[in-house]
């Protein structure tokens, strides 16, 4: 199963607030996730794919693209939410699961492919983000092989979690998953990659010549 963890769009991105009023931060949020959802629906062979939400948007989006929805009724955090996903998925019977999150507009299809081409019979795959410092794929096989724990540098206490399990751990660098949208240099980052995704196109739309990108913090 994949699991997409989603948040309250309407907050979302606080730390692009440098760059993007609230309004343009929800608009650029909910069409992240769109482009995302778009990805995983034009899989042929994907496995069964669930939004973790409560978030009435991202809703309406996991009906249009046929999606299932996991209720983040605590509506806590994404290490809360994808926690309680996680026990579901395994009182499921479920062997698997890939959590991706919302805000990487250029994941590709044939990332996905290698994820689980590159996944052990028992193990994990983790995809780091470009600084190295997030996690922006983790493929755990069983499902709770060990805890997620998401923030700003999860990579390396999931990589020493995999490890702890004694298990395989299969670290791939995949570029258009590692690139997600956090501070405003990301936005250079998405604006200056090849592309025309819907995030790609609305970011060229709007005049952020004069906005402080540069700062990363």
């Amino acid at each position: 199963m994949i699991l997409v963890p989603v948040k309250s769009l309407s907050d979302a991105k606080q730390r692009l607030a440098p760059a993007l009023n609230s309004a343009a931060r929800a608009e650029l949020a909910r069409t992240m996730l769109f482009d995302v959802l778009t990805t995983l629906s034009t899989w042929r062979n994907r496995p069964e794919i669930s939004l973790v939400t409560s978030d009435a948007t991202a809703i309406q989006l996991a009906h249009y693209f046929r999606f299932s929805v996991i209720a983040d009724e605590a509506n806590l955090s994404e290490t809360d939410a994808i926690a309680t996903a996680t026990a579901l998925c395994e009182s499921r019977g479920e062997k698997e699961t890939l959590v991706i999150p919302g805000d990487i507009p250029l994941i590709q299809v044939w990332e996905l492919e290698r994820i689980f081409q590159e996944a052990p019979a028992e193990g994990s795959v983790l995809v780091p983000s470009f600084d190295g410092r997030g996690t922006n794929a983790a493929l755990r096989s069983p499902a709770g092989l060990f805890p997620l724990r998401f923030g700003n540098d999860s990579f390396e206490p999931h990589l020493a979690a995999a490890n702890a399990t004694q298990k395989p751990c299969v670290v791939l660098n995949l570029p258009g998953i590692a690139l997600d949208i956090d501070c405003p240099a990301d936005l250079h980052e998405l604006l200056a990659s090849p592309g025309e995704t819907r995030s790609q196109r609305l970011l060229r739309r709007w005049n952020l010549t004069e906005l402080p990108l540069a700062a990363n913090e």
